[in-house]
């Protein structure tokens, strides 16, 4: 568990990062330009140009968060461009950043300002604390250092000496087992006391030495930046001579863009309404949008986050160094004559043993597999390093990992490389007139107002019996609706609201928004009938097929003052069922049948609904089973069937009787042998007996009936088998075909 004490406060040297980082960069560019002296002209000609911001020009917007962003300008001669972006666009951004120069340019470089994570920037540091420390762990980075303690309990004055140790004791608190920790710092001194002091509230600690000091404070300023987030400013030095259009495209994440719909009926009903489209827009990015050709897309293509601007540390194995091994006095022993050794080797081997020498060793290791083109043919780049140009299969330019090669952005993109394809479930709204939304803000953006076809109805389903009022909307638009919430406004006033699914040009569709309390709908009777349509004996399956006719009655009451249209949804069997020929849905779906049921004001009004459909059973005859009742039963609903069916018949009740007969001569068997077994138990307990001699006579008739049952038992159980055959070869050989439109 985490203890929570006193922390002392420090004195904090403030140190100027920027000034730093500056100097650094600075530095940098100097040893650099020292270093190439060819490319000081170059860099020195894009200095010379002021910097330019890229405007953004084109934007759309996707369903699944992600968003395209076009930047568009004009530049002049050798110019540095920059773009910002926000630290969460960052990996996006170099995961799909374009750049196109129209005039014949190129790009020398991408750059971007990044940032080490904390954990390895704390490991610069000497403290060896961690980014949430302890108060443990603080006093613990101070061990062995100089520090001066004021504040000590018992009015001492400042002592100075040098921390040793820091240890929690725990204390009782009154007479139960309550504890408390109180900490204790130990100071050891120049003359060498040992002072041990309690860690309280008014206890000052403060570093003697003015690097340890420093280092604190560096710890404290890295803490502080993790809370900074800022703009990520992306560079790019474009190169080329003359006016020329500069385009820079990338994907991003962004909110997800969402429509909401007004669907408003006039005070006088004309059939429509007019329906008005408007798309919620936010700009999160670190960039205006300043009259912006924007574009919304209901699509979701396939999109990912990889963490591309965070530094990547691997880890790298660590090797223990050799250490020299002393050897001890050993014997050996002693080697049989070359002559000898060879001959057993080459026998064994059936000749000479060659040696693989290290080329061919090479040749068969892994790297081999790289070769041919199949790597280094993606970029093209120049070997840097320990590379061999070949590579690993990580990259261009690298040999065994150790190496770099250089490309330019431009040199992957060439004419050619960039196709569109067209969407394909996805619709798009274009807007025609430019749109402006600053960063941070959010806009409502119109994407249509058109009259409509529009009928109130009152949806009732059986699955959910509560009516409801619904809009059945007709898009005669040449757009798509995307899937959105929507508002109903009748007589000037607001009457509910829904939800809707992507709605296509020329579709229809069921919008409810409230619930009417006007309108009762209840089953008001079923009817269902089985008509037997059509038999079929093959292989021993008998397979019935049935044509059933199922009817419905929905009673449907109107308790208000208006006249009502109640839309009854209907389950709708695809199995082969149809409707009833003089019966029409005014709409199919899937799963659904829906009818319209005009109901007057204060009025009832009944729908009947029947539908026909086949239902198909199947048996599969078996000599092991008594199925003599199914097929007598048969015969009575199919007369037809008796002459095919009546061997069968016969054979399965004779087969009954065997059974029956046998289930009779095995009760008798075992009768007799528990006859036989209590005589010969008599008999035995008798034994010398005068009275054994009338037990003999009864043993000898029960072991002669034993016999007689056995048998026949042994007779009906081959009756049975040939039975069993018979009616086998008998279902076999059965075929039949009726239907109810032939007899």
């Amino acid at each position: 568990m985490r203890r929570i004490v006193f922390l002392p406060g420090f004195l904090v040297a403030t140190l100027s990062l920027g000034a730093q980082a500056l100097h650094s960069v600075t530095a940098k560019a100097a040893t650099k330009l020292a270093e190439h002296p060819a490319a000081s002209a170059s860099s020195t000609a894009i200095s010379a140009t002021p910097t330019k911001d890229l405007p953004v020009h084109k934007v759309v917007l996707y369903k699944n968060g992600v968003g395209y962003f076009e930047h568009a300008g004009t530049i002049n001669g050798n110019q540095r461009v920059t773009i910002d972006f926000t630290s969460s666009q960052l990996n996006d951004v170099l995961q799909s950043l374009t750049v196109l120069d129209q005039g014949g340019g190129r790009i020398a470089g991408v750059n971007y300002n990044s940032t080490t994570p904390l954990a390895e920037q704390l490991k610069t540091l000497s403290l060896g604390m961690t980014d949430d420390p302890t108060s443990t762990e603080l006093f613990g980075a101070l061990r062995g250092q100089r520090v001066e303690v004021t504040g000590a309990p018992g009015g001492v004055s400042a002592l100075t000496g040098r921390l040793m140790a820091i240890e929690a004791r725990s204390e009782k608190i009154g007479a139960g087992d309550a504890t408390v920790d109180h900490f204790y710092l130990t100071l050891i001194a120049a003359s060498g006391a040992v002072r041990v002091i309690e860690l309280t509230p008014q206890l000052s600690v403060r570093p003697l030495d003015g690097n340890l000091q420093g280092q604190l404070d560096r710890y404290l300023e890295l803490l502080s930046s993790t809370h900074s987030t800022g703009l990520r400013h992306l560079t790019l030095d474009a190169l080329g001579q003359g006016q020329r259009e500069l385009q820079v495209s990338y994907v991003s994440e962004v909110p997800v863009w969402k429509s909401t719909y007004r669907i408003v009926f006039p005070h006088a009903a004309s059939g429509d309404a007019t329906v008005q489209g408007w798309a919620v827009v936010d700009n999160t990015v670190g960039a205006d949008w300043d009259n912006v050709q924007l574009s919304l897309v209901a699509g979701a293509p396939q999109s990912f986050i990889q963490p591309l601007s965070q530094p990547l540390y691997t880890r790298r194995p660590e090797i223990p160094i050799a250490t020299l091994v002393e050897t001890t006095p050993q014997t050996h022993e002693a080697a049989e004559t070359v002559t000898v050794q060879s001959e057993m080797i080459n026998g064994a081997l059936g000749g000479p043993v060659a040696t693989a020498s290290p080329q061919m060793a090479l040749k068969a290791g892994p790297a081999d597999r790289f070769r041919g083109g199949a790597v280094s043919g993606l970029v093209s780049g120049t070997g840097g390093g320990m590379g061999s140009g070949h590579g690993n299969g990580y990259g261009p330019g690298m040999g065994g990992g150790a190496g770099g090669g250089v490309y330019r952005v431009s040199d992957a993109i060439q004419e050619g490389d960039v196709t569109t394809n067209a969407f394909d479930d996805f619709f798009e709204y274009a807007l025609a007139a430019p749109v402006t939304i600053h960063k941070n803000e959010s806009a409502m953006v119109p994407i249509l107002q058109q009259d409509l076809p529009a009928d109130h109805v009152t949806l009732w389903s059986e699955r959910d019996p509560h009516p409801l009022r619904a809009v059945w909307l007709e898009n005669k638009s040449k757009l798509t609706l995307d899937s959105g919430s929507f508002s109903i406004f009748e007589n000037g006033e607001f009457a509910g609201e829904g939800l809707l699914d992507p709605i296509h040009p020329g579709e229809k569709r069921l919008l409810s928004y409230a619930a009417d309390q006007a309108v009762r709908v209840k089953v008001a009777d079923r009817d269902d009938k089985r008509t037997l349509h059509h038999v079929k004996v093959s292989q021993g399956v008998i397979e019935e097929t049935h044509m059933d006719v199922a009817g419905i009655t929905y009673s449907a009451t109107n308790s208000a003052d208006v006249d009502r249209v109640v839309l009854v949804e209907h389950t709708r069997r695809n199995n082969g069922w149809t409707l009833d020929p003089a019966l029409k849905a005014d709409e199919t779906s899937p799963n659904l049948y829906r009818f319209k049921l005009p109901v007057a004001a204060h009025s009832t009004a009944k729908l009947e609904v029947r539908e026909r459909g086949p239902e198909t059973t199947s048996l599969q005859l078996q000599s092991n089973q008594d199925q003599t009742g199914y097929l007598l039963d048969l015969v009575k609903r199919v007369p037809d069937a008796e002459e095919k069916l009546k061997p069968v018949i016969e054979a399965q009740t004779a087969l009954a009787a065997l059974d029956k007969r046998i289930e009779e001569s095995t009760k008798a068997e075992q009768t007799a042998a528990a006859d036989e077994a209590r005589d010969r138990e008599n008999l035995t307990a008798l034994k010398g007996n005068d009275a054994a001699r009338r037990f003999v006579d009864e043993l000898n008739h029960a072991e002669d009936q034993l016999q007689a049952t056995r048998k026949q038992t042994a007779d009906l159980e081959t009756q049975k088998s040939a039975a069993v055959e018979k009616l086998n070869n008998l279902i076999a050989g059965l075929s039949f075909d009726w239907s109810v439109t032939e007899k």
